[in-house]
């Protein structure tokens, strides 16, 4: 069963207080994996490739970041599994032509995400909300500290309008610096 989920990628305004008209947004659909154990660890490994690089450019980079890495990590699902199909790890670009498709109903790493309008409204079966507050600096400059807030499992409104009020009225189980975020909510694998 797939665990869905919203992330919201935000850079706010000066002064950092409720979200303003002038705050930079980008959201995305998240299909499966999206309860925070996971959803963290991909925000951290996302944060330190782009500290690495010097990448981060705000919010809507990050969503695409984000979703490109994710959508990387599923596709070894379909690479070099199966005798009767032409993709392998040494030619990616198998990976678009159809005919090797032919076989996969529905190819995660193609419907598993999605970007998304804050003002269509959600899916209604998420079960999880992230906000990723990037912070307002030169991208040129030193990396800084992202700070997320993570729902409770479902503890937020579902319906089909503007999605702002689902973050408005969502209660949160952690809000902080992401780096606090993995140290509390991931557990550390046996």
């Amino acid at each position: 069963m797939s665990t869905r989920s919203q992330l919201r990628f935000i850079q706010r305004s000066e002064p950092a207080d409720e979200q303003s008209d002038t705050d930079r947004i980008a959201q995305i659909y998240r299909h499966s994996d999206g309860y925070p154990d996971s959803v963290l660890r991909d925000l951290v490994q996302l944060k330190e490739l782009l500290d690495e690089t010097r990448t981060e450019r705000g919010p809507a980079y990050a969503a695409a970041q984000f979703l490109f890495l994710d959508t990387l990590s599923t596709m070894t699902l379909y690479v070099d599994e199966a005798r009767d199909r032409s993709i392998h790890a040494d030619q990616p670009s198998d990976l678009l032509d159809p005919d090797n498709m032919e076989h996969l109903d529905q190819p995660m790493f193609l419907l598993g995400h999605g970007v998304e309008n804050p003002a269509d409204g959600i899916h209604g079966d998420e079960e999880y909300l992230y906000v990723v507050e990037l912070p307002t600096r030169n991208p040129f400059e030193e990396p800084s500290e992202w700070t997320v807030k993570v729902s409770g499992h479902s503890a937020f409104p579902r319906w089909d309008g503007p999605t702002d009020e689902a973050f408005e009225r969502a209660s949160w189980q952690f809000h902080g610096p992401l780096e606090h975020a993995l140290e509390e909510m991931v557990a550390e694998p046996a």
